[in-house]
């Protein structure tokens, strides 16, 4: 698989196209952030049994680190979060060459509309929020 930021991704589209240029290449490596651990297991279980290999991260920090070294092919991240918050954390990842076309899904319970303008306007590729379903997370990435 090519890198990602080799990768031309569709309009509308949080995957990018196959080596073909054609549909879609699915996600495989997958980083969940969030300081929540319930959550991040919860989501790391029902992606882990749909075939996905999960890192997890439980700060922003640790989560900026991560997407340097384990190279996901999606991010999942909650917004509220110590040492680095996820906006921080993805405006971080948008000014990088290396990382910014990985695609980032914003999983938070922050859900006012500033909030989820200020998602997006950092850089979200999808805003979610808490509380959620894990399937209907699972879907959006198959």
């Amino acid at each position: 698989m090519e890198p990602a930021e080799q990768r031309e991704r569709p309009p509308g589209s949080l995957w990018p196209k196959t080596a073909a240029g054609e549909g879609r290449e699915r996600p495989r490596k997958i980083l969940v952030c969030d300081d929540e651990k319930p959550i991040v297991r919860l989501i790391q279980i029902n992606l882990e049994r749909e075939g996905y290999e999960v890192e997890t991260a439980f700060d922003g920090r640790e989560g900026l680190e991560k997407i340097r070294t384990f190279e996901p092919d999606v991010v999942i991240m909650d917004v509220m979060m110590p040492y680095m918050d996820g906006l921080e954390v993805l405006r971080r990842v948008r000014k990088d060459p290396g990382t910014k076309d990985i695609p980032v899904i914003i999983l938070t319970v922050k859900a006012q509309d500033q909030d989820v303008f200020d998602g997006y306007n950092s850089g979200a590729d999808l805003y979610l929020t808490k509380p959620f379903d894990p399937m209907e997370l699972v879907k959006l990435l198959a």
